[in-house]
């Protein structure tokens, strides 16, 4: 469901525009090229808002709320890997996001943290049925 609530927000900025992509932190750059009308601001969030609802089913399909997926045990812990990774590893992508202000990297490090830590438990706790 994180991961889903993730793609909408994201989805949010090709709706709502400049504001929403300055708020989810997307950096001054990416707001100016939306504001300009180039393509890749919005191509760039439907990719990553469809990896986002990609990540969603695979995490339903863990819970067992929706049909097996593929490679289900092996996706998922990239899943949780790659949020975890992001959750605490922030600090090394600082360089690469220069506008982006530390509250951002608190708040979005602090959810991708928490959601990273739900999927270990999840899957901790499903291991056996995989």
């Amino acid at each position: 469901m994180s991961s889903a609530l993730a793609a909408v927000a994201h989805l949010g900025c090709i709706v709502f525009g400049a504001p929403w992509y300055r708020f989810l932190g997307a950096g001054e750059q990416m707001t100016q090229m939306h504001l300009a009308g180039h393509w890749y601001p919005t191509a760039a969030t439907l990719v990553i808002a469809g990896m986002l609802f990609t990540w969603s089913a695979y995490a339903l399909s863990g819970a067992v709320l929706i049909r097996r997926l593929p490679l289900l045990r092996f996706v998922l812990c990239i899943i949780t890997g790659i949020y975890l990774a992001r959750g605490l590893g922030f600090y090394f992508l600082l360089p690469y996001f220069p506008g982006n202000s530390p509250v951002f990297w608190a708040v979005s490090s602090g959810i991708c943290l928490i959601i990273g830590l739900v999927h270990l438990v999840g899957l901790r706790q499903t291991w056996s049925r995989y």
